[in-house]
Parts: structure tokens; C-alpha cells; sequence
């Protein structure tokens, strides 16, 4: 954890210290992680530490341990745990046109993941590649989490960005966009076959 950030952590548990708000260490990284990670767009510095990455009791209608709840309109999204709490990280959604809802598993997982551009993405930028390789410029960022439905793939995933500054907006293509942080960290602790349900 960073210097700011620590700081920035003191203070809102000392704001937020009767709401029951834990607040939650970055996660360790592999040397490729750190490498890459210096690469690519830094997260913001004025992030509003409210909607910081937190653990907090569950505010959802989920209780098994494990499932993943995301709510496109709060833009958090939270990882259910024990004891009737959540994880909860802050995300960026659906533009208009193409925010979706329903319940998935996570079908598949990757670090650094490669892109292949849809449709959607194509018809708005033609001169994109065919796949995007993955790395510090890649949209899907450090980590991708693949939602499956009935076996076959969505094409929707969360992810994180190469476009920080989204956090918090309805900007994706649909997808569900984090920090890259905030990603690993989700990514180390949610297992494949997990429920998704996106609201």
C-alpha cells in the first residue's frame, strides 16, 4: 500500500468508523505484475476514498460465499463473503445502449489477457486490430474474469482498464471494468464456476 493511500486509508476509517467499513490491502504482485503495472495508465490520485475498495457488511440480497453482485447503478461491485459481508469495489459499466443484467458463472480466468475486438467495438473503431496482445495498453488491463452462460461465453467479462479514469462511469461496451488493483485482488480470490449476478 502506497503512502497516499495509507494516509488516505487512516482518514476514512476514521470518517467511516461507524459503518462498519474495513479497509482492504493491495495484493501482493508478481514481478510481471509490477513490471506491467508501471507501464500502464496510473489509477487516479483523488479517487474519492468512499468508493474506495472496502469490507463492508453485505448490502445485497446474495448469501452464498463466493458470488459476485454487480450493481450498474451504484457502480460497486461486491464479492459475497462470510458473516454476511462483502467486498465491494468500485467498477465502471455499460454505456447506455449496452448495459445488460442477468446471472452468469465465471467460466474462465487470465492474467494480462489478450483481446479480440467484437462487433460492437469494431463498427465503432474499423482500424483495429484483429486481437490486441496483452499488456500494459490492452483494454482488458491486468486480469479478466470470463462470464459463461449455460457453457457457452458471453463475450461480456470483468476486467481491468487501461482507462482508469472510467471507474466509476458508464463507459464499457458492456463489460464490467475495474483498477487493476482492485481486479487482481478480485481475481486471486474468486474461484472458476462462481455465481455472477449483474443487476
Amino acid at each position: 500500500m502506497t503512502a497516499l493511500r495509507f494516509v488516505a486509508a487512516i482518514a476514512v476509517g476514521l470518517v467511516l468508523s461507524g459503518c462498519n467499513y474495513q479497509t482492504i490491502a493491495d495484493p501482493k504482485l508478481s514481478g510481471r505484475d509490477l513490471e506491467l503495472m508501471a507501464l500502464a495508465p496510473p489509477q487516479p490520485r483523488d479517487i474519492d476514498p468512499q468508493r474506495a475498495r472496502y469490507r463492508i457488511t453485505n448490502p445485497t440480497a446474495e448469501k452464498v460465499p463466493g458470488t459476485i453482485v454487480v450493481d450498474s447503478n451504484e457502480k460497486f461491485l461486491y464479492l459475497i463473503e462470510d458473516n454476511n459481508m462483502a467486498l465491494r469495489y468500485p467498477i465502471a459499466v455499460g454505456q447506455d445502449a449496452y448495459v445488460w443484467s442477468g446471472v452468469a458463472k465465471v467460466g474462465r480466468k487470465a492474467e494480462w489477457p489478450s483481446w479480440t475486438p467484437g462487433s460492437d467495438a469494431r463498427s465503432l473503431n474499423p482500424g483495429l486490430p484483429g486481437v490486441v496482445p496483452g499488456g500494459p495498453q490492452n483494454p482488458l488491463g491486468a486480469r479478466a474474469i470470463y462470464l459463461y452462460d449455460g457453457g457457452k461465453d458471453t463475450q461480456y467479462r470483468i476486467h481491468g482498464t487501461n482507462e482508469p479514469e472510467s471507474i466509476g462511469r458508464n463507459q464499457s461496451l458492456g463489460c464490467i471494468r475495474m483498477y487493476n488493483i482492485d481486479v487482481i485482488d478480485l481475481y486471486n480470490r474468486v474461484k472458476d464456476g462462481a455465481k455472477v449476478v449483474v443487476l
